[in-house]
C-alpha cells in the first residue's frame, strides 16, 4: 500500500505541489471514483488511478544489466559528453534508473542501474562485500610480491586506503583484479601503485552476474531470479524468503 500523491509522484505525474491543485480539482480517480485526500493509500499492483482520464502507471523496480562501452561517462547526465543513459531504451529511462557505482570514461564492462537506491546502496557498500572482478592490461608483469600486496591491502600514494583485493597475474601485461569496493579510479590507481600503468580495464562480473555473451553497449532486464539472487547477497532477502 502506498500514499496516493507518492504514488503520483514517483510515477512522474506531476509535482508535489501541482498535485495538491490537480487533486482539489477532482482531476484524480481511483477505480473511477474521485479522490481529493493525497493520503489515502492505494494498492499500487490492483488499484487503478487516473489523471485526466488517463491511467498513471506507476515505477516499478528496474534493474538492469548494460556493457559499458568506452567513451561514455557513468552519469545520468553531463554537459560535455555521452552518458550510459544514451544507450538505454526510452521505456527504461522513464522509470528513472540510475548507475550503480562509477565506470570510470575510458573502462568497459558490466554495468547495473536500478531505480532502487536501497539495492544500489548495498551493492556500493564495502559492508556487504560484493565482489566486482576486472580483466586489465597493463604496462610490466604482476608478481608475487604484487598479489601479497594486493592481499594485505594497499595504501595509495595520496593516502587512500584500500581494502585487501585479490590480484592473479595472466602473464605479461595481463591480470585479473577482485575488488569488493569502487574507490575513485581504484583499481587503475591500485595496479599504478606497483608499477603497471593501466591501458585496458573491463569489469566482468559483479556479484553473481557476468557479462554473459553481452555485446559492448548492449543491455537487458535482470530476470526476477536475478534480483532476488542480488537481494540475498546484499541481505534485502534471506534464502528462505
Amino acid at each position: 500500500m502506498q500514499r496516493l500523491d507518492k504514488y503520483l509522484s514517483e510515477a512522474g505525474a506531476a509535482s508535489r505541489r501541482e498535485l495538491k491543485d490537480l487533486l482539489r480539482a477532482g482531476a484524480v480517480t481511483v477505480n473511477g471514483a474521485v479522490v481529493r485526500d493525497g493520503a489515502v493509500k492505494i494498492d499500487e499492483t490492483a488499484d487503478r488511478v487516473c489523471l485526466h482520464g488517463q491511467t498513471v502507471e506507476g515505477l516499478r523496480r528496474v534493474v538492469l544489466l548494460l556493457y559499458k562501452p568506452a567513451g561514455f561517462v557513468t552519469s545520468t547526465d553531463d554537459p560535455r559528453d555521452r552518458t550510459v543513459m544514451d544507450l538505454l531504451p526510452e521505456r527504461w529511462r522513464k522509470q528513472r534508473v540510475a548507475p550503480v557505482g562509477r565506470l570510470d570514461k575510458a573502462t568497459e564492462g558490466l554495468l547495473l542501474l536500478t531505480n532502487d537506491g536501497v539495492l544500489a546502496h548495498r551493492l556500493i557498500s564495502p559492508k556487504y562485500r560484493i565482489e566486482k572482478d576486472y580483466y586489465a592490461e597493463h604496462e610490466g608483469e604482476a608478481g608475487q610480491e604484487d598479489t601479497e600486496a594486493f592481499r594485505a591491502g594497499l595504501t595509495l600514494g595520496d593516502g587512500t586506503v584500500c581494502l585487501p583485493a585479490e590480484l592473479e597475474p595472466l602473464g605479461p601485461g595481463k591480470s585479473r583484479v577482485r575488488v569488493v569496493e569502487g574507490k575513485y579510479h581504484q583499481v587503475r590507481r591500485m595496479l599504478a601503485s606497483r608499477g603497471m600503468a593501466v591501458t585496458y580495464l573491463r569489469r566482468d562480473r559483479e556479484g553473481g552476474l557476468t557479462l554473459d555473451g553481452l555485446a559492448s553497449g548492449e543491455v537487458r532486464e535482470l530476470t526476477a531470479a536475478e534480483v532476488a539472487a542480488l537481494d540475498r547477497e546484499t541481505g534485502m532477502q534471506t534464502a528462505g524468503e
